[in-house]
């Protein structure tokens, strides 16, 4: 049974943490200026085409943005709220949550609200943790903080309603795996040993068939890109291809996280209450 009445659910995210990827690594890669401009070409190149290429097919999508990177580049937020996309929450720093104590999280949380309410005139309604990792504390806080939905768990192929204590929620989860995101596939660096890159080819029939299956089960699809990687240019013509791929199908309904959530929501709910 399909999830909603819109079409099948297809959801184009992208984690712009431009530098903040390489100091929550290593803090002395801000003494490395090479490094650095690893993750300056997100923001510097990667998101002008990535809105160049979503203008293009009039489609809206959501940004994880950590609060350091919006304080720091308030010229590339505005061209991103321009164009009418969702900026959801992705921690100040992107700090490794495991590394954190309870009070260094939810100042990451907190600080990370009150950037996004200032420059989006709004709370933001969801949450992606750097790294793909919670600490216990963290899906209570974002219980505790009214966020919407949640894109972090590895343990479905589907939407659902997190419990917390046994009581369901209203906390949309969609899920994450790794075979969606790009990073695995090419983030390549002389600081990350053992990483290979491949071949755009290649990666295109990885989230092909994933698409393919996951439309044929009726469930949803969820890609996770970083515009430092996937703005490149032979990266960038991989994303056109799947965009054309999938609009090529009937019945998708390529959105905002935040659109998606609240239309499902209800439909999720009656489903956990059966």
């Amino acid at each position: 049974m399909p999830l909603s009445s819109k079409g099948f659910p297809v959801l184009l995210s992208f984690d712009l943490d431009a530098e903040t990827m390489w100091t929550a690594r290593d803090p002395k890669n801000a003494e490395r200026p090479i490094v650095m401009s690893q993750g300056a070409y997100g923001w510097k190149v990667g998101v002008p085409r990535i809105l160049e290429l979503l203008a293009r097919y009039g489609l809206k999508v959501t940004f994880f943005i950590p609060g350091l990177v919006m304080e720091q580049r308030p010229a590339v937020m505005e061209a991103i709220m321009k164009h009418g996309h969702e900026i959801a929450h992705h921690s100040w720093s992107h700090a490794w949550i495991v590394n954190l104590t309870l009070e260094q999280e939810r100042e990451e949380m907190d600080k990370g609200i009150e950037i996004i309410q200032r420059v989006t005139g709004r709370k933001p309604v969801g949450y992606r943790s750097p790294a793909g990792e919670f600490s216990p504390h963290t899906l209570k806080m974002l219980a505790e903080y009214g966020f919407g939905y949640s894109s972090n768990y590895f343990d479905d192929d589907s939407p659902y309603l997190h419990r917390i204590d046994g009581r369901l929620t209203d906390i949309v989860e969609f899920p994450f795996a790794w075979v969606l995101d790009d990073a695995p596939f090419f983030q390549y660096s002389i600081t990350l040993p053992g990483r290979t890159m491949q071949a755009p080819s290649a990666v295109f029939e990885a989230w092909r068939r994933e698409f393919d299956v996951l439309y044929r089960e009726d469930r949803y699809f969820c890609l996770a890109m970083h515009p430092q990687i996937i703005g490149r240019p032979s990266r960038i013509t991989l994303l056109e291809e799947l965009i054309q791929y999938i609009l090529g199908h009937p019945r998708v309904w390529l959105a905002r996280c935040d659109e998606v959530a609240d239309a499902l929501r209800p439909a999720l709910r009656a489903e956990a209450g059966r």
